[in-house]
């Protein structure tokens, strides 16, 4: 069976359930926007793979996240070249998740034309988090774009084959849209394990990077775009000039620290690192720090927060209380969770953990305990192949 998993965001996670299932001999081909400047999986093929291909398509030259005309240009384009590759591969199934709503549509467009099995893996209502940004943006005109994406969305939904949600509450929306259960099933988020271990805090990374590894370290690891926020970062670098605040990072929030970095001495920047580094850049902190934006709504739950539960370290967020990292890092007592627009708590619960050897510790030795107990690949890979034959046949 050829399936492509098409990850407009090309997460390190859904590199390794390609992986996994190259190896129970399926043909996975995984296409990901290049364009796209977040964090990425390791893209090549390691020993131990079976056939199985990485390929990038489209340029991040002319994308723009800021212009919403340019942005959707490029979203177009880019949805017209995967459809283009997928005419050529092919494939007896398509899951495709992380996309721009319109972009979805040319790919379950293709799919239709040439009968392909097309799975929508619903990582968040892009629709709905659009609408809210569009809003606030363009006003009733936003508000006029955001409802015909929502309409989109809710048609790909039912036109596709299978439906993956992340948690059992996106189906409070799906069930308002009218589409069964029966064709959904329930797989949540993972962080890459088995990639991504526990290490020394003064690794060849940190020693390469000239971080003093007699300081102690927090580190935000990730997009700093539009749903985050960085002068939370910045506050925390004020508030605590005895810590060493490393951020790994590229978007906007990023360019912002930089023209701020030079009335901050003891902020460290750094563009996003390889993935084959990436183990080393989470293990040389002492914490590690996410925020999400109160718009990101409650379902978002960012890739960083999975890697950062393998990494083995206490966590800091910032997140609406009721989001789904906040309740995951809250039930695995692996840090602190404060509202997502509480610079002050934030800024006061970095210092605490930092003061606090033991709660460090046992928040670090909680969340990799959490990864090891949830993001076992090949029951997550069994569940995924489960839905694969049931549809392929």
């Amino acid at each position: 069976m050829l399936v492509v998993i098409h990850d407009y965001a090309g997460h390190p996670f859904q590199v390794e359930l390609s992986r996994a299932l190259s190896r129970r001999g399926y043909s996975v081909h995984h296409i990901f926007f290049a364009g796209d400047q977040g964090p990425k999986g390791e893209m090549k093929k390691k020993s131990g793979d079976g056939y199985i291909f990485f390929e990038p398509i489209g340029s991040s030259k002319s994308y723009s996240k800021t212009n919403f005309l340019k942005r959707r240009f490029s979203d177009l384009e880019y949805g017209k070249a995967v459809a283009r590759r997928l005419a050529e591969l092919s494939p007896d199934v398509v899951i495709s998740g992380n996309t721009p709503t319109e972009t979805q549509e040319i790919i379950l467009n293709m799919c239709g034309s040439i009968g392909t099995k097309f799975i929508y893996w619903c990582q968040d209502f892009y629709s709905i988090a659009a609408t809210s940004i569009l809003k606030k943006k363009l006003f009733f005109f936003g508000v006029m774009v955001g409802k015909y994406y929502q309409h989109l969305e809710k048609r790909q939904m039912c036109r596709s084959e299978h439906i993956i949600h992340i948690t059992e509450r996106f189906c409070i929306q799906t069930d308002l849209w009218g589409i069964k259960r029966g064709k959904i099933s329930i797989i949540p988020n993972w962080g890459a394990l088995h990639d991504i271990n526990v290490l020394t805090k003064n690794s060849n990374w940190s020693k390469r990077h000239g971080l003093d590894e007699k300081r102690k370290r927090a580190l935000y690891s990730g997009t700093l775009g539009l749903k985050h926020n960085p002068t939370m970062l910045e506050k925390v670098a004020l508030d605590n000039p005895d810590i060493e605040v490393v951020v790994v990072a590229s978007g906007v929030g990023f360019d912002y620290l930089e023209s701020r970095q030079t009335e901050i001495p003891n902020i460290k920047l750094f563009p996003l690192q390889p993935f084959s580094e990436f183990a080393e850049v989470l293990s040389s902190a002492d914490i590690l720090l996410a925020v999400i934006e109160r718009d990101a709504g409650e379902f978002s739950v960012p890739s960083k927060i999975l890697s950062y539960l393998c990494s083995g370290r206490a966590i800091v967020l910032a997140a609406p209380i009721d989001n789904l990292a906040s309740v995951m890092v809250n039930d695995s007592k692996s840090g602190l969770v404060v509202e997502s627009d509480d610079d002050e708590g934030f800024s006061k619960a970095v210092s605490s953990l930092m003061g606090d050897f033991c709660s460090r510790e046992s928040s670090g030795v909680n969340a990799r305990n959490y990864a090891e107990k949830n993001f076992d690949i090949e029951k997550i890979t069994d569940k995924f192949e489960k839905i694969l034959v049931r549809i392929a046949s």
